[in-house]
């Protein structure tokens, strides 16, 4: 990461770029482009450099999204830059983050999943291409709606296959093909850690 981060705008317009060129154009994700063409994508820039501060910002903002009309807002992309550089520092909090979940009686209702420019699953080599599916310009937490979900896996029937046929997309890419996307952010490679929930 970068020592100096960036003003909100320009977080959150590489955030946008990732999204548009990396989760929509290799169609890693086939519901996201509905959502950001819809412009029902929430970006929330967090100054947290504290665990409890990210846990507060991100208590509220499950707290919005469950309030939230869906029409308006489906999704939210909470990026922290200052926070959980380290990805198992950020891997140990997801389990801070889904406990949130439980305390707001919202489990089975939004769920949390996890981008991060470190992200390493366990059993890959840091600089494995299959890791970069995860891979975000920022550390993200992507607050999802689980009924969202459970009309886009109806309308998608394949979808437990989404993850192998991801992988075989970035390896088809190589590395050379996802730096040449602009998405890949300055990390530590020294620094990557596995993922101990995968």
């Amino acid at each position: 990461m970068p020592t100096t981060i960036p003003d909100d705008s320009t977080i959150i317009h590489a955030t946008r770029h990732w999204l548009e060129a990396a989760v929509i154009g290799l169609n890693l994700c086939p519901f996201a482009k509905a959502v950001h063409v819809r412009e029902q994508i929430r970006y929330v820039v967090s100054s947290a450099t504290t665990e409890h501060d990210l846990l507060d910002v991100l208590t509220s903002e499950l707290r919005a999204l469950s309030e939230a009309d869906p029409a308006q807002v489906e999704t939210t992309l909470l990026i922290h830059p200052a926070m959980l550089t380290d990805f198992l520092d950020y891997n140990e909090f997801l389990d801070v983050a889904d406990q949130a979940l439980c305390d707001l009686e919202l489990d089975g209702i939004l769920q949390i999943a996890s981008f991060h420019p470190q992200y390493q699953f366990a059993g890959t080599q840091a600089d494995d291409i299959d890791n970069y599916t995860n891979r975000s310009p920022y550390p993200t937490l992507h607050l999802l709606r689980e009924s969202s979900l459970d009309r886009a896996v109806a309308a998608f029937p394949e979808a437990a296959t989404i993850f192998e046929r991801n992988i075989d997309t970035l390896r088809r890419l190589g590395h050379q093909g996802w730096n040449d996307l602009g998405v890949e952010p300055a990390d530590d490679a020294s620094s990557k850690r596995a993922d101990k929930s995968a």
